[in-house]
């Protein structure tokens, strides 16, 4: 039997590779992303996209309304920082982490997959070439797949257990950019902006750009996205 998989797909350039991976690893591939008032929600007609232009077996959209809390430059009034160097990026947890996304969208994920019944679960978090998020870390994913294994039915009584793949997760964004060529992902389908105009062309200078860019730079290969500056 197929060994089928969830694989958390935000329209990203770190979760198309991770998607990618998946397929390269046999997996069949349940792609799941979401609108959580986001102001870069463009990201998720990629994500539509990718996932049909990747043959998916499904994918789910999920509506969570964050910006009911706010606390984030991408749910809330709050200014997207630009042009920040590398030391100012990793200095601090900046502005724009959202309060504990990757925990709720892991325990969607955790949920669809009990539903599939399926043990795997793939996020492309990555603690290298990163805004300093405290929920991109090992430590984070080694304590979920704890509770993972601890909250479920699938783990408590299947045959198996729970696993959390980060294959991404020490691997550098040039790293990232040229395992992803090598298994044919197209990059022009992703968005990486925080902070798009509203035809959805990506600024250049928020920290997912600088980091998109310097990634491409550094793997010798042109990005194929438009940008403003």
């Amino acid at each position: 039997m197929t060994p089928k998989t969830i694989v958390l797909l935000s329209g990203g350039l770190d979760s198309t590779t991770t998607l990618a991976i998946a397929e390269s690893k046999g997996y069949d591939t349940f792609a799941l992303s979401f609108d959580y008032g986001q102001r870069h929600s463009v990201e998720l007609e990629r994500a539509k996209s990718i996932a049909r232009h990747m043959k998916a077996e499904e994918h789910h959209v999920v509506n969570i309304d964050l910006r009911q809390f706010g606390g984030s430059a991408l749910t809330d009034s709050i200014d997207v920082p630009t042009h920040r160097s590398e030391g100012d990026m990793s200095s601090c947890i900046p502005v724009t982490y959202v309060p504990a996304r990757n925990t709720i969208f892991l325990s969607y994920a955790l949920a669809y997959a009990e539903v599939k019944e399926c043990d795997n679960i793939f996020i492309g978090v990555n603690a290298v070439d990163y805004s300093g998020y405290p929920d991109c870390r090992p430590e984070f994913i080694s304590a979920f797949e704890t509770l993972a294994n601890l909250a479920t039915k699938t783990g408590v009584e299947g045959s198996g257990k729970m696993k959390i793949h980060t294959p991404l997760i020490r691997m550098t964004k040039a790293e990232i950019i040229k395992k992803g060529l090598d298994l044919g992902v197209d990059y022009g389908l992703t968005h990486s902006c925080y902070d798009p105009d509203e035809s959805g062309l990506s600024c250049g200078a928020c920290d997912s750009c600088l980091l998109r860019l310097k990634g491409f730079k550094e793997a010798g290969v042109k990005d194929p996205l438009k940008y403003k500056t």
